[in-house]
């Protein structure tokens, strides 16, 4: 019989890593035991055990549902331990990046400045904003046309714009076979039926796209070529010249997603192949921080109405203060030089990883905020993220990122932004020595 124990590690792992989030409520202990395989008085004893721990609350008549309050509780540890590390999200920062930015703040305290900046957008922003961003964009082989540039709140929501004009509910998008979760969403909500698409370490195959197009018309294909999320690689100038070819002949439009480029000395994207049929998505989120972005979109001349309407009509646009924020970083040189500090740093924490994982089977790049870790056996990676968990640690398991009815691949993603050097250091250390042990040792304590 499984241990109870194990069985509620696995849902405190997706209460850590908020795939089960405050206020929601659990399956009923019968259609628990079903789903797990395990006897009903397994999961009474598997719900006991997670409200022991204050991961969740039951309420007479109603149901168990996942605890919120104070600092909503994560996984219970196997030993006493410091705040969780989080290594499932990867948002960057750097010594002095708030002191620079709350100096490009300054000038937004006036109040004849302010009073603009809180007046409404529309899609297409404003000239000075159009014009920073594309320089901002602007790299070897490849420099937008301003006006073809619309902004959103974040990255997210240019991505969902994207998708929303180019596929119809009940569409088809291809998108590589592991993919950036929010994509699942996204099509979720829209209605959308991913195909996933076959990649090797060059990235998506050309001849997979033209194979699923040639199967049953694609609508689009979402893709990230540079530093892809979460596999690494980057996508040779050889294999954007066929996909462009690929995206020609078929007439598909490609949703490109660069925002990880930035790090990366890498080929120009895809758009500049293929820019009749591309749509470039990008935004401040990783550049600068998440609390205060804007999102771009890089249209197409005859794409460039249809995201619009798509951006109105999802309440996607930018806030008129995050965007006049974000043009004035733009332009002052803040953007360019919080980055220079994000590819040093980057440099750092590979060094860290490649410490600590060395011997294990990891794929990433030198310019990468995550790896790839392919587990060893015996270890399965919903074992290995709770196991993780049980020590305060938060890493992603690979069906995050599957599309498809396929099982997902023995491998978790691992993040390496978030918490400080010496933290990530003794983190990996931790998960290394979890990996050369035993599941079964792992999962007692």
């Amino acid at each position: 019989m499984e241990d109870y124990r194990a069985v509620a590690d696995a849902v405190a792992a997706d209460i850590g890593a908020g795939r089960l989030r405050p206020g929601e409520r659990l399956a009923t202990q019968r259609a628990f035991a079903r789903r797990h395989g395990i006897a009903n008085s397994t999961a009474n004893r598997v719900y006991r055990e997670l409200a022991r721990r204050g991961l969740v609350v039951g309420e007479v008549g109603r149901g168990t549902f996942v605890r919120a309050g104070p600092g909503t509780p994560g996984p219970a540890l196997a030993e006493p331990a410091a705040a969780p590390v989080d290594l499932e999200l990867n948002y960057p920062v750097v010594t002095g990046q708030t002191a620079q930015l709350g100096e490009g703040l300054g000038r937004l305290l006036r109040t004849d400045v302010l009073a603009d900046a809180l007046r409404p957008v529309g899609p297409a922003g404003t000239p000075p904003a159009r014009e920073a961003a594309a320089a901002l964009l602007t790299g070897a082989g490849w420099a937008p046309d301003p006006a073809r540039v619309l902004f959103a709140g974040n990255g997210r929501q240019a991505i969902a714009a994207a998708v929303s004009a180019l596929v119809p509910t009940g569409g088809r998008l291809g998108v590589e076979a592991l993919t950036y979760p929010v994509v699942k969403a996204i099509a979720a909500r829209l209605g959308v039926t991913l195909v996933p698409l076959a990649q090797d370490e060059d990235g998506l195959l050309p001849d997979a796209l033209l194979a699923a197009h040639r199967s049953a018309p694609l609508a689009a294909v979402y893709l990230q070529p540079t530093l892809h999320n979460p596999l690494a690689t980057t996508m040779p100038e050889r294999r954007r010249a066929e996909l462009a070819d690929v995206l020609r002949r078929t007439g598909v439009h490609a949703v490109e997603d660069t925002i990880w480029a930035f790090l990366s000395d890498g080929p120009p994207p895809l758009a500049a192949w293929a820019p009749e049929h591309t749509v470039v998505v990008d935004s401040l989120s990783k550049r600068l921080a998440p609390g205060l972005t804007v999102g771009f979109a890089v249209t197409p001349p005859d794409l460039t109405d249809r995201i619009a309407t798509a951006l109105r009509a999802g309440a996607w646009t930018s806030a008129g203060f995050a965007l006049d924020a974000a043009t004035g970083w733009m332009t002052d040189g803040t953007v360019e030089s919080v980055g220079r500090a994000k590819r040093e740093d980057v440099t750092l924490r590979q060094e860290i990883a490649g410490r600590r994982l060395a011997g294990f089977s990891v794929r990433t790049a030198p310019s990468c905020y995550f790896v790839w870790w392919d587990l060893p056996e015996p270890w399965r990676a919903e074992t290995f993220v709770a196991a993780a968990a049980r020590r305060g640690i938060a890493v992603t398991p690979a069906a995050a990122f599957a599309v498809g009815p396929h099982s997902a691949p023995n491998a978790v993603r691992v993040a390496l932004a978030s918490p400080p050097p010496g933290t990530l250091s003794t983190a990996l250390g931790t998960l290394a020595a979890i990996a050369a042990g035993s599941p079964d040792d792992a999962m007692v304590g």
